[in-house]
């Protein structure tokens, strides 16, 4: 239960930290999704980083990886994973899966975007 108080907290965190990048750039959205684009950037250079620095120290608590990796990031933006994935799948060599992934995570969101809007959900 500890773990999901953690990734609960972190995620509480996330989101604000999400609504508060729209909420500085709310004058330029009208121009290009500044917003996300920054989000979706930073958030996958955050979680690589946290990965790697996770990695090269296996001792490090496993509730800073829940509290940032999952819950902060993971509310931030679900990009950061989507991004960290599919390199982890190339750097093991693994083209096909690694594509499939791409493609589907891609196209699958924006299919259903486009069945969301169709059927006015």
């Amino acid at each position: 239960m500890t773990n999901f108080l953690w990734v609960a907290l972190g995620g509480a965190l996330g989101a604000s930290a999400r609504y508060g990048v729209g909420l500085l750039l709310i004058n330029f959205s009208n121009l290009f999704p500044f917003a996300t684009l920054i989000v979706n950037i930073a958030g996958s250079f955050l979680l690589a980083w946290l990965f790697a620095v996770q990695y090269a120290a296996p001792a490090a608590e496993q509730q800073l990886w829940l509290f940032l990796g999952v819950g902060v990031l993971g509310a931030f933006t679900t990009f950061s994973t989507f991004s960290l994935d599919l390199v982890l799948l190339l750097q093991h060599g693994d083209w096909l899966k690694a594509t499939l992934y791409a493609l589907l995570n891609v196209f699958g969101c924006l299919g259903a975007v486009l069945l969301a809007l169709w059927i006015k959900i």
